[in-house]
């Protein structure tokens, strides 16, 4: 599948300011870094300067409001387990609210089902977790569902851009707008070109029967294709997860369809307690929101820069965002400054709470670095720097003040 670059895009300053006008920016903010053991919603995580995710989009949202003198809704789509903390996180941003709408709807929630007979899973140690959100193609379900999507429409906006709160490079960019509004598209995807990390992403296709798009998960691709789906160079975008959509388009489609987009259902194997390996194995049935890209006649999708697609999955993946390969401006946009390195931690380094106390001074500076390897458990002082390929191994220690790793394999430190 090929695409347009917004590089090559020509959007004048009066498109995009009339676009971004029109639009609302909905983060979906319903995940638990549970991956780096945490029981919170992800994006209170602190990124840098004392500040979370949450709070550098609340300022990237100012800002934007500000630049344009536009209204910019921010609203957030959480789950049963993150719309508390989240909201109280956001109490300190006076007028990030915008009058007669809501900061927050909550997406459904689902049971987990047994995987030996399919029935709903009792866990008597913790009810809550019998249940699980039904993945992030619930956007569309919970706006109808909340009335959300008319209030929109009610109160003149034309545009959604949706993106995960993970993602501090996916701002509501002006230009973007723009060229969505241009194009007259009902929806639309940004993507980028795939690396060797993005193997396993989502991919695009042009599906034979209608010439639609469509957007395909590693979980929805046979076993037969699975090696295809990895070859760069025939699928060359992956999904950013960013997303744009045209209101009165959305409203339409799902009056048609009787409330239901009808998206792919993807079925997802964990344990009932994620933390518990042991415990009953259960199917969460899940849909992506990306896959709406083929409901609609007339979906496209742009090439963006890696710059908007920063997202924090692991904290291999935030120790690069606290680095110095990326700096802030002055209106919370992240600018980067150098290519991402390949960043692979020990085990000792996966919880955040262990993560933390492993960088007391916070990240080696990664800017020059191609890619750092920690093997065993290893302390960093301040001012550490890295320079091309480093490795750190042996059982433990600490890597001083202002050491300056790269280009060697073995023991570092002391």
């Amino acid at each position: 599948l090929d695409m347009p670059a917004l590089a090559d895009v020509e959007v004048s300053d009066e498109q995009a300011a009339d676009a971004i006008a029109k639009t609302v920016v909905i983060k979906l903010n319903g995940g638990l870094g549970t991956s780096m053991g945490m029981e919170r919603a992800k994006s209170l995580v602190c990124v840098r300067r004392g500040l979370s995710f949450l709070d550098i989009i609340a300022r990237q949202v100012m800002g934007l409001r500000e630049k344009y003198a536009v209204s910019l809704p921010l609203i957030f789509m959480n789950s049963f387990r993150t719309s508390e903390d989240t909201i109280k996180a956001l109490a300190r941003y006076e007028g990030l609210q915008v009058e007669g709408l809501p900061l927050e709807f909550l997406q459904n929630k689902e049971p987990k089902l047994r995987a030996d007979d399919l029935t709903p899973v009792t866990w008597s140690s913790d009810p809550s977790l019998e249940w699980c959100p039904p993945g992030h193609g619930d956007l569309y379900t919970a706006l109808v569902a909340t009335g959300l999507l008319q209030q929109l429409i009610d109160a003149g906006y034309r545009y959604v851009f949706v993106s995960n709160s993970d993602n501090l490079g996916a701002t509501p960019d002006a230009r973007v707008a723009g060229w969505f509004a241009n194009s007259g598209a009902p929806f639309a995807i940004e993507a980028v070109r795939r690396t060797p990390s993005d193997r396993k992403g989502g991919h695009f296709a042009r599906r034979k029967v209608d010439g639609r798009i469509v957007l395909r998960e590693t979980a929805q691709t046979p076993k037969a294709d699975q090696e295809a789906l990895q070859d760069l160079s025939r699928h060359k975008y992956t999904s950013t997860n960013n997303l744009w959509f045209d209101l009165h388009a959305m409203d339409k489609e799902i009056k048609r369809r009787d409330g239901v987009l009808g998206l792919p259902m993807i079925r997802n194997e964990k344990t009932v307690d994620p933390s518990d390996s042991k415990s009953p194995k259960v199917i969460q049935l899940e849909s992506a929101m990306g896959a709406a890209i083929e409901v609609f006649e007339g979906s496209v999708t742009i090439e963006v820069g890696r710059d908007r697609f920063v997202p924090v999955k692991t904290t291999n993946d935030l120790l690069v965002l606290r680095s110095d390969v990326y700096d802030i401006d002055a209106d919370f946009v992240l600018q980067q400054q150098a290519p991402v390195p390949f960043i692979d931690l020990d085990d000792n380094y996966k919880l955040i709470q262990d993560f933390d106390d492993r960088f007391p001074s916070g990240a080696p500076s990664l800017r020059e670095a191609t890619s750092l390897v920690v093997k065993g458990d290893w302390t960093f002082g301040g001012g550490v720097k890295v320079l091309g390929d480093a490795v750190v191994s042996g059982n433990r220690g600490r890597i001083d003040e202002g050491t300056i790793l790269g280009d060697t394999d073995g023991e570092a430190g002391s």
